[in-house]
């Protein structure tokens, strides 16, 4: 199938087969290698899987990037789901409409902001790893990754760099330090993807998204009590985890997009 069936027509929310039921995805290496492209094969299947049910996505980086790994030339990727939640829903776009934002700075004030991030610089120029790049500390609309070996790494400098961090544990040395020298801060410290980590407010991890969900019922009818939840790194610590931990979904840990391409095929027979 090609990308142009996965902009198809779809019936609305509340006339799909499945209405009760939605499928929330993390993006990286459950539907694209880490930091690249969805292939033509996931984006058909999931718009087989959009004809029965609601989908969406939910991630920590920001709607540029998203639209990079996720959507094609042509179609946005706010047209490929019916929910994208960039930065775990703090904003959040329905059927192609955007919704309101919730700052992360706005949240934590400048003051303590500054003494944050200049904490998290200071740490990282005594660490010592294979390769340094840039862009140390990325801020974002609802939380600041963190990254010990700079986000502008290549493939090649990321996957070195995994290899590195499992060796040494950076990241989760890095974490334990955050939380030592911050308790007051109300803050939540969440490893993801190879070369970083994110930093937020309590409470707004992955499950803030549910709270888009869940006014679905004030906006067409739909009460979805069905919320399949697929994601890689469903441990403690991993940015998954609260997510697929929740009562209000039920999780689906997956260890590729190839695995979660052959679990969709067996759920949802498509």
């Amino acid at each position: 199938m090609a990308h142009a069936e996965a902009a198809s027509v779809y019936a609305p929310l509340e006339s799909r087969p499945m209405k009760n039921t939605i499928c929330l995805f993390d993006v990286d290496n459950t539907l694209t290698p880490p930091r690249g492209a969805v292939a033509p094969e996931m984006l058909a299947l999931l718009s087989a899987l959009r004809h029965k049910c609601a989908i969406g996505y939910v991630g920590g980086s920001n709607f540029v990037k998203q639209q990079e790994q996720l959507g094609t030339p042509s179609i946005p990727v706010t047209g490929l789901f019916d929910f994208c939640f960039p930065e775990n829903g703090l904003t959040a776009y329905r059927l192609g409409q955007e919704l309101a934002t919730t700052s992360f700075i706005g949240w934590l004030g400048q003051e303590r902001y500054q003494k944050l991030v200049n904490f998290c610089l200071r740490y990282i120029a005594d660490i010592e790893c294979p390769v340094k790049t840039g862009t140390f500390v990325e801020f974002r609309n609802g939380m600041i990754n963190v990254s010990p070996v700079g986000r502008n790494a290549s493939n090649q400098e990321r996957n070195d760099y995994e290899k590195y961090d499992k060796e040494h544990n950076i990241r989760v040395k890095f974490v334990e330090t955050l939380k030592e020298k911050f308790p007051e801060f109300g803050l939540t410290y969440s490893i993801g993807g190879q070369i970083s980590f994110d930093v937020f407010p309590t409470g707004w991890d992955k499950t803030y998204c549910l709270k888009h969900i869940e006014k679905e019922k004030e906006i067409s009818g739909v009460d979805y009590s069905t919320i399949h939840f697929f994601g890689d790194k469903t441990y403690k610590g991993g940015n998954d985890y609260e997510i697929f931990e929740d009562s209000r979904t039920v999780g689906h840990a997956v260890e590729n997009p190839g695995d979660t391409f052959r679990q969709l095929k067996e759920l949802f027979s498509i």
